[in-house]
């Protein structure tokens, strides 16, 4: 399966027409053309036939990710507020013991 076949896949599962394919790829800072978007959906054996390289599929999944989640913290981020404290005794009445 190439990524052309995923992303016409995609396209067809969430009802997507090409200015809103166009407006994803967009969230991830990724700029198409409506020509070149054409191109990717025809048939392989067209003429104008353009295969999607990782990177389109790419840019278009964390855009979709991206309008679906809403925008995502930096990693480090998360793991900084994610780390537990040290439980004293006046906080854990079993350590108070």
């Amino acid at each position: 399966m190439t990524n052309n076949d995923i992303l016409k896949k995609l396209r067809i599962a969430l009802s997507l027409r090409d200015h809103e394919i166009l407006d994803i790829l967009a969230l991830s800072d990724f700029k198409m053309s409506k020509s070149e978007l054409s191109a990717i959906f025809r048939k392989d054996d067209h003429v104008n036939y353009q295969a999607a390289g990782d990177q389109v599929l790419r840019k278009f999944l964390s855009g979709l990710i991206t309008l679906k989640r809403g925008e995502q913290k930096p990693l480090q981020a998360k793991i900084a507020h994610q780390a537990p404290k040290p439980a004293t005794p006046k906080e854990n009445p079993i350590l108070a013991q």
